[in-house]
């Protein structure tokens, strides 16, 4: 069971995904040039709304590489020991297989858990306390090359970085290269956002002026480019709900919760590169929504030849429907449960299979309803 969001959305002048020279992102698709936003800019501007859409702060995780300072501030407060609180909180984070690096407190690469891994860890510390001051006190004295994690602690890092109740995780996945078996399998795919016509990089010449600057100077204090683009982008994500249902231990709820703040977080969101010298702040024009028993249409094709429609949205929406009935009729429409298109402008081509809707509300209940939730 899979639902599947399809989005145009156009942005005026902006510069929402930056590559390592500062501009635009782009890719060449059908032999032309366009723009892209990548996927993580994508999900993690979809991951920062989800609170705002049904799901409580306990509910999504946190990306990072600070678990140390944040386990050591709750030692700190809690341990009749408190100045060995860092050492004791180094020692069981590396005796957990967690590689650091001592000198910056910050775990090798990023970790993506549960806001509850943080007091489950520092629970914990404080359990373990003794025998981890013990190993602490081994390693500061050279007895020790190396803290090596044993079977018991691998046994208790799985409970510790448990992900059952943390939704973001069950979307987007998780890789732990030390552990393997703390792995999460995505739930959610999501293609990077190309634009369905050709885009060329420009680039704003700035000027500022010093506004202390005596009155007999002249001249530019500060002189500059900034590179943009404007462009409308095909966006596609999907959710596989009997993942997300495995992912998140059958809890119909928090299941249900999470495709609701994935469909509305993902309609909403909008990266923020250059937003406050930009404030290219646009919402989807298109939206098309399908509900499937397998499989997964990316519909970027429609634009594999680029729009050159005057009126660009008008000419990306007419291609996208067209596609999409093609592959129905080619393909078959027996996994399909649902189609539903919505438009702000009401230009939405008829096609068969295809229901329109004429607001958001209507949008998500026909696409929400249409799933299951119950594996």
């Amino acid at each position: 069971m899979i639902i599947e969001l399809h989005l145009l959305q156009s942005f005026p002048v902006s510069n929402l995904n930056r590559d390592d020279v500062g501009q635009p992102k782009t890719a060449t698709f059908g032999g032309y040039m366009r723009g892209r936003i990548s996927s993580q800019s994508l999900k993690r501007a979809a991951r920062l709304l989800f609170e705002e859409y049904g799901l409580d702060s306990s509910e999504v995780g946190i990306r990072t590489k600070r678990l140390l300072d944040n386990v050591v501030e709750g030692l700190q407060s809690k341990s009749d020991d408190p100045e060995w609180a860092r050492a004791v909180a180094m020692a069981a984070l590396q005796q957990l297989g967690f590689g650091l690096d001592a000198s910056k407190g910050l775990t090798e690469y990023l970790l993506f858990v549960g806001r509850e891994s943080i007091d489950r860890l520092t629970d914990y510390c404080l359990n373990e306390w003794d025998a981890l001051k013990k190993l602490a006190s081994a390693k500061t004295a050279g007895q020790q090359a190396k803290i090596k994690p044993d079977r018991a602690a691998l046994v208790e890092v799985r409970q510790i970085l448990d992900a059952s109740r943390a939704a973001d995780i069950a979307l987007f996945g998780r890789m732990i290269a030390d552990n393997k078996d703390l792995n999460v399998n995505a739930a959610s795919q999501v293609a990077h956002a190309i634009s369905t016509h050709v885009v060329t990089t420009e680039f704003d010449f700035y000027t500022a002026v010093d506004d202390l600057k005596p009155e007999d100077e002249s001249g530019a204090d500060m002189l500059g480019t900034i590179d943009y683009n404007a462009a409308c982008y095909y966006r596609y994500a999907n959710v596989d709900l009997t993942q997300l249902a495995k992912n998140l231990q059958g809890d119909v709820d928090l299941v249900e919760r999470t495709a609701r703040a994935w469909l509305l977080a993902f309609i909403n969101a909008v990266p923020g590169g250059k937003q406050n010298s930009t404030a290219a702040r646009t919402m989807p024009d298109t939206l098309l929504g399908v509900v499937r028993e397998r499989g997964a249409w990316n519909l970027a094709n429609a634009f594999l030849k680029p729009v050159t429609h005057t009126d660009i949205m008008e000419g990306s929406t007419k291609r996208l429907v067209e596609h999409f009935g093609k592959l129905r009729g080619f393909y078959g429409a027996d996994q399909i449960r649902i189609a539903v298109a919505a438009s702000v402008s009401g230009e939405i081509p008829s096609a068969e299979g295809v229901r329109t809707a004429t607001s958001l509300g209507e949008f998500t209940s026909a696409v929400l309803d249409a799933g299951e939730y119950n594996w």
